[in-house]
């Protein structure tokens, strides 16, 4: 390790963050400052990466938890020699850059996932832990080891302190995760002030007791930097924590040290200051000559190790051509809708089961057609029915498994699952009940901002739950998520439905799906055929019961309600149609003629029915139309009574009609 050209990197990293960030007037520079001799570190020496193949299969993931100081990984990116280029780093946090104010996944080449939000990158590199100790027990073979990679994320105390990380933290130590590297940027600043204002305790001892092995060193010490990444690599049995003491915003020195230094306001202030200290010419944005060269050096020798282990691989796929296949397609193999709902038996006509036991009966051979698909649940696989029968618990010893164990920790499982998208190997899924998806709903934000393809089954999704009562009725909980842009709700009302949601959901890749499922038993509906009924959820609403005379009332539900709108219809007479909308988001997506087929401009009286606050409804019902929902919270009382308690029936639907 070339200690003193690493240093001068080091310093010219701190200069391209102390110009990105002045250039623009906004931004963090102290981050990016107080771990450069890190940054020098990893991508100077140490990560196993190839900046010509940003998703080589084999590569270390890298990833910032810390997003706010993004020039930090952008700058190292830059040296490195990925894929972004000087202007970038000019134009940082610029309409259209490739350098936005925070990481995010699939605009920068090396940016491993979307992060910001602290303490979510701690959690989705245990995804990324996960999904890699799962591809090594699935592909790695006694002739051949195509994957020995670790992750390794870079967090600070805001990420230490969030509950989120702790939970992975927690889940991490009892895997035993040791292809994990978590390094903490201990500078004991938080943005209002000096740590100790919000934090007294021994983050060392408490991730001693979380079963991770834990080692404190000087993070501008070279050598304590690499021997300590060294012997964490080379550990087994357990994740590892790096402890690195750091001073926040180094080399401005008029801030460095104090909570001032978080942001912006020292690279503008005294930018030319620093500079002086940093020795760093005039000239912004500079990189020297002998610093490119070490980097280029660097890249060739990284290229020259991707060819090895290409040559490995190459070995291992002519050895494994189906394992091969399986690798290479990964959670992005496509997905026949009609194909895979071949593969699911219909119900019996007479059947009344709640949806979260049909889904249970509809994963077991989608998940037999679909070997990427894992599954996992936060202690609830018992209520929520998800678990791939026959496929194993992931354990210690047993990676090989496909249920994941979540424990109680639900804003964990969806950092967790995210992590797995990114990674791009497994179709990651997992549940809780629909109550608890704010829990982790961060997490399911970020998901639909990042387009990542999760499964999210939330069960026991209304008043129907019963006796519970209000704290686990959750009647804003399908709307606060209908309302997040690109995540796809779907809410079936019988169990061919049901088979259509899951279908769905694994046939959508741009972004993640809320599959919304009952509780309590409910009929099929068989007004329509199986196969419209499936079909029909893929169109996001339909028509599920239809007219046989001239059209008078158009009646529209999701779910459990689609039964009290075919029974209303039944009784209002020939004149009224039936529309099940599972998805508003599929069927908004349809196009104008689809759309009118359904839900005819002509016919203005229109009723909405869903045990839910009612706001949504009103854009299909329109100011003519008439919304029965429960707009308040739910009681404790059997199901059934609650439905009818707060007017979630067929005789409302019938006297919103006749009046």
């Amino acid at each position: 390790m070339n200690k003193d050209i690493l240093q001068k990197a080091a310093n010219e990293a701190r200069g391209l963050a102390i110009d990105a960030v002045h250039a623009c007037k906004s931004g963090h520079v102290g981050l990016p400052l107080g771990a450069a001799e890190i940054g020098a570190t990893l991508y100077g020496s140490e990560l196993d990466v190839n900046p010509d193949e940003p998703r080589w299969l084999n590569r270390d993931r890298f990833v910032l938890s810390a997003g706010h100081g993004s020039m930090f990984l952008y700058s190292w990116l830059h040296l490195a020699g990925f894929d972004l280029s000087l202007d970038e780093l000019k134009n940082f946090r610029q309409l259209g850059s490739h350098t936005p104010g925070h990481p995010e996944f699939g605009e920068t080449a090396g940016v491993e996932s979307t992060t910001g939000p602290l303490g979510q990158g701690v959690g989705n590199a245990v995804g990324f832990a996960v999904s890699q100790k799962m591809a090594a027990a699935a592909f790695n073979t006694e002739e051949h080891t195509i994957l020995d990679n670790h992750i390794v994320v870079l967090a600070g105390d805001g990420c230490i302190q969030e509950g989120v990380a702790h939970e992975a933290s927690s889940l991490a130590g009892h895997l035993k995760l040791d292809n994990l590297i978590v390094i903490y940027d201990s500078n004991d600043v938080t943005l209002d002030a000096m740590a100790d204002k919000s934090q007294s305790e021994d983050t060392a001892k408490r991730y001693v007791a979380l079963g991770w092995d834990v080692v404190t060193i000087d993070g501008h010490d070279f050598d304590a930097i690499a021997q300590a990444f060294s012997a964490a690599k080379s550990a087994t049995g357990k994740p590892q924590l790096i402890i690195a003491k750091t001073e926040i915003a180094r080399s401005i020195e008029e801030v460095a040290g104090t909570s001032a230094g978080h942001g912006e306001s020292g690279a503008i202030k005294h930018s030319e200051n620093a500079r002086e200290r940093l020795g760093l010419p005039e000239e912004r944005f500079h990189v020297s000559d002998d610093v490119k060269a070490y980097f280029s050096e660097l890249k060739n020798k990284r290229i020259e190790n991707y060819n090895t282990w290409k040559s490995t691989y190459d070995a291992w796929s002519e050895a494994n051509p189906d394992l091969a296949a399986r690798l290479e397609a990964g959670a992005a193999a496509p997905v026949d809708a009609d194909d895979l709902l071949s593969l699911i038996p219909e119900s019996e006509a007479d059947a009344k089961l709640a949806t979260r036991v049909a889904g249970s009966n509809v994963l077991q051979p989608v998940a037999a057609a679909r070997p990427e698909l894992i599954s996992g649940s936060a202690d609830l696989h018992g209520s929520t029915k998800n678990y791939i029968k026959d496929a194993g618990d992931f354990l210690p010893g047993n990676e090989s498994g496909r249920n994941v164990l979540f424990g109680i920790r639900e804003h964990a499982m969806g950092a967790l699952l995210n992590g797995v998208a990114y990674d791009g190997v497994w179709r990651a899924s997992g549940a809780t009940f629909m109550v608890f998806a704010d829990y982790l709903r961060p997490s399911i934000r970020l998901a639909s901002l990042a387009g990542l393809p999760v499964v999210y089954i939330f069960t026991h999704d209304s008043v129907g739950v019963g006796e519970d009562g209000p704290t686990h009725q959750p009647v804003e909980t399908v709307s606060g998520l209908r309302v997040i842009p690109n995540l796809d709700v779907i809410r079936p009302c019988d169990t061919e439905e049901t088979a259509g949601a899951f279908v769905a959901a694994m046939e959508r890749q741009s972004g993640p799906t809320v599959l919304s499922l009952t509780r309590q038993g409910i009929p099929n509906i068989n007004t329509a055929s199986a196969d419209e009924r499936r079909q029909g959820v893929l169109k996001g609403g339909y028509v599920i019961k239809r007219e046989t005379a001239e059209l008078e009332t158009i009646i529209i539900a999701s779910g459990s309600e689609v039964q009290h709108a075919v029974a209303a219809a039944d009784e209002l007479g020939a004149g009224a149609r039936v529309v099940s909308m599972p998805s508003m988001k599929r069927f908004d997506e349809q196009d104008d003629t689809y759309r009118e087929s359904v839900l005819p401009s002509a016919c203005p009286k229109r009723i909405a029915i869903e045990a839910g606050v009612s706001g949504l409804w009103h854009k299909y019902v329109g100011l003519e139309g008439k919304v029965i929902g429960i707009d308040r919270f739910g009681i404790s009382a059997p199901g059934n009574i609650v439905m009818e308690e707060l007017g979630i029936t067929a005789a409302s639907v019938v006297s919103a009609a006749k009046a």
